[in-house]
């Protein structure tokens, strides 16, 4: 969700691509359609189909940030990590104050409401505080750890063991995550958080730039299929292990997936280069912090009206692109902006 002053066409509209993806994700789509034995394989599909989102997020920063950290990896880092940081808070504040489930406050009342949601988060101290408001915030404290991570190495002039540093903890992230009901590797908090997911695609991303890679578009589109076909063979061999195959943040195969997205995209610089993809991919910090506000709103509303299955589907997810868009269009005409969205 990084901008740079060299934009290229076919990033930006990667990063729309991208958070769609995301709100995807979270609007839980076709979820509730069974289709074999009880399983909603179609929402699993899209569901899964859509993580190549957020490693694209985390690739792009490094790639953007790459020229600036070599420079001055101290200064970078801290001009890029402070606004993130009171993003997190704010957003954080408003998370935990805003009530989810408007039932429950019309019957037992906001404390209640709010309470057990506190008290939730209170269960995982660990995890509450990698995490901040709201589940989908994680993405920017494990930005700004893999940021700092990368900066920190860069200044001490031990730049060689980024990519090896990234890869162990990659490797434990993953067994300690998705695998861990194959391999009992314990974790003081989900591994999605913090720097075992983060670090590996800011470092992919930086090295790109720094080595100047570039593929082909069949060979990006080939490193693109091999590593959504591991990605989807992992998740399917870990129902063996009574994994839910939705729950995976990212998998083995996940960063080769988004590497080939990636790699794609810069072998076709000039896609998107179209006069409403760039203001749009300007509003896409924005949209990821605040989208989840409007997916909750709208499933009570769906609720209420009564809606099911695709009537619900579409009011949540078409509703929540449309309201996250224009709300972050809007705010950005405000100094809220500052507070908000940076």
């Amino acid at each position: 969700m990084s901008t740079t002053n060299q934009r290229i066409p076919s990033l930006e509209l990667g990063r729309i691509i991208a958070i769609l993806a995301v709100i995807t994700i979270h609007s839980q789509l076709f979820v509730a359609y069974p289709l074999y034995k009880e399983t909603p394989w179609l929402g699993d599909f899209i569901n899964q189909a859509s993580r190549f989102a957020v490693p694209y997020f985390f690739l792009l920063t490094g790639y953007l940030l790459q020229p600036k950290l070599s420079r001055d990896p101290i200064g970078t880092a801290l001009s890029y990590i402070k606004p993130l940081t009171i993003i997190w808070l704010v957003w954080s504040v408003i998370y935990l104050l805003m009530p989810f489930n408007l039932m429950t406050v019309m019957t037992e009342g906001y404390v209640a409401e709010r309470s057990m949601y506190w008290d939730y988060l209170a269960l995982t101290p660990f995890n509450s505080l990698l995490e901040g408001g709201l589940v989908h915030l994680w993405y920017l404290p494990a930005l700004v750890i893999g940021v700092g991570l990368v900066s920190i190495l860069i200044k001490a002039n031990l730049q060689r063991f980024l990519l090896p540093l990234s890869i162990i903890l990659f490797i434990y992230g993953v067994l300690a995550g998705s695998y861990f009901n194959a391999t009992d590797i314990p974790s003081l908090f989900y591994t999605r958080n913090g720097p075992f997911f983060s670090l590996i695609m800011i470092v992919l991303g930086f090295e790109i730039r720094r080595l100047n890679i570039s593929v082909s578009s069949v060979k990006a589109l080939i490193i693109l299929m091999i590593g959504m076909l591991i990605h989807f063979t992992e998740a399917y061999y870990l129902l063996s292990w009574d994994v839910d195959f939705r729950i995976h943040d990212y998998l083995f195969g996940t960063p080769i997936w988004a590497l080939g997205f990636f790699f794609l995209l810069l072998a076709n610089p000039s896609l998107g280069e179209s006069k409403w993809v760039q203001p749009v991919a300007n509003l896409t910090l924005g949209i990821y912090v605040s989208h989840l506000l409007f997916v909750i709103y709208l499933s009570n509303l769906a609720g209420f009206l009564g809606f099911e299955l695709w009537k619900k589907d579409l009011l949540v997810w078409l509703g929540t692109i449309v309201i996250s868009t224009l709300f972050t269009y809007l705010v950005m005409k405000t100094p809220l902006r500052r507070v908000l969205f940076r």
